[in-house]
Formats: C-alpha cells, sequence, structure tokens
C-alpha cells in the first residue's frame, strides 16, 4: 500500500542515486504570480522518471534481480530503469515507440539497456513490454501504475516542501498519472491546504476525460509535441489517487507549451521538453486562479530531441508575435522591394528572408512578394501591417 512512510523509505534509498534539484523562483514568465520552478529537467537523467524506477528496482527480491527487468516508455522512464538497472548489475530490456525522438534511444542504449523499437505510441510500446514479460519471465517495471513507482515520484514533493514555506499551489505535467499521484498524495498528507493542479496536452486528454466522465476512459490516438505525456489510457492506482488527492486538471495546447518552451529558454535558460513545459504552459496562460498566489510548476523533463527543439522553438515565436511573414500583392516593377523595406526598417522590423513569386494576381503585370520578419510582438506586427496599408500596398 502507498504509504508517506513509503516516500520517507524513497527519499532515502534514493539519495545516493538521484540529483536533488532545488526550487528556482522565475521572472517574467507569469507576473501575475509568484512562481517558482522544480527543475527536474536537471535531473541525472534529464527527468523525474529515474526517482520511481530506481526505487521499484531497489525494492525488487534479489530472485527478480536475477531475472532481469523490461520496461515500456515513450523515452524518459526508459532512461531511468537502465539507470538503475545497471547501478545494481541487472539485465534491462526497454520497449520504445519508434516515434521517440533519436536523442532519447540513443540515451536509452547509453545507461546500459537494450532497446526494442515498437510501431506506434506508449500504448503499443506497452502491450509488447507484456508480450516479452511473460515470454522471457522478465520484472515489468511500469512507468506510473505502480505504488513504489509513485513513492518515489513523491519524493519531488519533500523536496518542494523542504525548499518553500507558505505555498499556494503545485502544478503539475499529468501523462498516465504517475507523478502528480506521488506528489499530491505527499503534499496532501503534510500540508493538505497546498492546491495540486494537473496538467493534460489537449491531444492526449485520457485523464482530464476520466476525471470529467467519473470512471477511466480511453482515448483511441493521441497527438501532441508533448511525447511524454501521451499516454492513452490512465492506471488504475493513478487514477483513483488522482480523484483522491487532485484539486482540479486543465488542458494545454501545443502552442501554448511551445510558448512556454521558448519562455522558459529566454528568461530562465532552462530548455524543457514538451512534457516538462505543460506545468509553465498552465501558469501563463491562466487555466486555474492562481494570481497572487505563491505557485510551483513541476518542470517534470528537459530530454527534447535538437530537430524538435528547433521546431518548437519557430513555432514558439510566431504565437507570441516574435516572428511574422506578410504576403504582399504588388505591380512587378523597380523599387517596390526598396519602398516596401524602408516602411519595415522604419517600424523597427528586421526583415529576415524575401521570397518573389508570380501567381494569380489581379494584374497581368501583378506579383506576389513574401516577407519574413523578426518583430517584438503583436502590436508591433499590427503597427508594420497598418503603415503598408496606409502605403498603399496590399496585403493578403
Amino acid at each position: 500500500m502507498l504509504s508517506l512512510d513509503k516516500v520517507f523509505s524513497a527519499q532515502m534509498v534514493l539519495k545516493n542515486i538521484i540529483r536533488e534539484t532545488n526550487v528556482v523562483r522565475a521572472y517574467g514568465i507569469a507576473p501575475a504570480c509568484e512562481l517558482y520552478l522544480k527543475p527536474e529537467n536537471l535531473q541525472i537523467t534529464g527527468s523525474f522518471k529515474v526517482r520511481g524506477s530506481a526505487y521499484k528496482i531497489a525494492m525488487l527480491s534479489e530472485e527478480e534481480k536475477q531475472r532481469g527487468v523490461i520496461a515500456c516508455s515513450a523515452g524518459n522512464h526508459a532512461q531511468g530503469v537502465a539507470l538503475a538497472a545497471t547501478k545494481n548489475g541487472i539485465k534491462s530490456l526497454i520497449c520504445l515507440p519508434d516515434t521517440a525522438p533519436i536523442s532519447k534511444v540513443e540515451a536509452t542504449k547509453a545507461f546500459g539497456a537494450e532497446v526494442c523499437l515498437v510501431e506506434g505510441c506508449y500504448d503499443d510500446a506497452y502491450q509488447k513490454a507484456l508480450e516479452l514479460k511473460d515470454s522471457m519471465g522478465y520484472t515489468f517495471v511500469h512507468p506510473f501504475d505502480d505504488e513504489n513507482v509513485i513513492a518515489g515520484q513523491g519524493t519531488i514533493a519533500l523536496e518542494i516542501l523542504s525548499n518553500l514555506d507558505d505555498i499556494d499551489a503545485i502544478v503539475v505535467p499529468v501523462g498516465g498519472g504517475g507523478l502528480i499521484s506521488g506528489i499530491a498524495y505527499t503534499v496532501k498528507q503534510i500540508r493538505p491546504s497546498v492546491k495540486v493542479y494537473g496538467v493534460q496536452a489537449a491531444g492526449a486528454p485520457s485523464m482530464f476525460n476520466s476525471m470529467k466522465a467519473g470512471e477511466i476512459e480511453s482515448l483511441s490516438s493521441v497527438s501532441t509535441i508533448a511525447d511524454g505525456i501521451a499516454v492513452k489510457k490512465p492506471g488504475d492506482n493513478t487514477y483513483a489517487l488522482v480523484k483522491e488527492y487532485v484539486d482540479d486538471i486543465a488542458l494545454v495546447t501545443d502552442d501554448e507549451v511551445a510558448s512556454a518552451i521558448l519562455a522558459l529558454m529566454e528568461k530562465q535558460k532552462m530548455i524543457a521538453e514538451g512534457a516538462g513545459a505543460a506545468a509553465v504552459a498552465a501558469v501563463m496562460y491562466d487555466k486555474f486562479d492562481l494570481k497572487g498566489k505563491r505557485v510551483v510548476a513541476v518542470v517534470s523533463g528537459g530530454n527534447i530531441d535538437v530537430t524538435s527543439l528547433s521546431r518548437v522553438i519557430d513555432r514558439g515565436l510566431l504565437n507570441s508575435g516574435r516572428s511574422t511573414s506578410l504576403l504582399i500583392e504588388l505591380l512587378d516593377k523597380p523599387g517596390q522591394l526598396k519602398e516596401i523595406s524602408r516602411i519595415i526598417a522604419d517600424c523597427g522590423g528586421n526583415v529576415t528572408g524575401v521570397h518573389y513569386e508570380k501567381g494569380n494576381t489581379e494584374s497581368v503585370t501583378g506579383c506576389f512578394l513574401r516577407i519574413d520578419m523578426e518583430t517584438r510582438d503583436f502590436d508591433h506586427v499590427n503597427l508594420i501591417t497598418q503603415s503598408l496599408r496606409n502605403e498603399g500596398f496590399k496585403l493578403v
């Protein structure tokens, strides 16, 4: 049974395995509240997952350790299991969805695990892991629906409460629910006045839907840049714990997550993956009533693939009005580009790309000019577009 004693036991067991990540104050991200970050992206494997998996493996019998362990993961749990198993001299086999970022696959191998790539998403990898468990005799280390794993994740709450006094709320990303179950259970035992809020991606709202329906629901598909929380179905244990101890759950869009990743990079010099930035996105976009409150957002992981990070940054810049693209229809004659450039420069915009296109314009001598720009915000974009219109240019 999950108990507070088990969470404290996990804290002792994990002392020489994990890194204690101190809470840090965040400025300029959510000015309406006093925001702090719990940076589990700085954890030894780049994610909180090592806590639960390491404690679970430490609690195995000698016979189970001899047989080895198997797990399934979108990437972060895989690295936690691989590291914990290798430290204990145990063989580990990890089933990952073939959509997992290359960086996570390679990192899992680097920690000493054997990797089995499975076509599909997390849930498909889960089914494959169960098949191999039965046929090979491995012990299955569940990524979230296991009381030892949940207890390991609960150590995050112990660290938060020891770092900060007078907390009003803790905001936590939710996939299968292991992280928020451990945090919520622990917090409510020690300081029940603290609110615990969950955040899911709008493209993978399994726990959100289940809470609203009053029973566990399974999604037919998931689609989100927050691959670490892209889970079709919550666990039995985690659903029960979330239902009892979590105060509310909200959804964030991929665009909101992208903006949060960008804000963490610029304001905090901190890199988070999509799942890791979900809680920050919820605070930034006022998903809960946190005005004037002292709030901790859990940045659950930072294992984002570099190529994905590039796309997320571009999307975040667009969503915040920091970059924009204008399509202008005009007559194909000398001097047009010079005049457009002058207007943009006078407004303080920075042209980063110019594309000339002949197309179906109203005039036979017409053309299209696509201008890519760096801008300050949406007000700046509006200033530039209005200035161009005032000078007689037609924006499409």
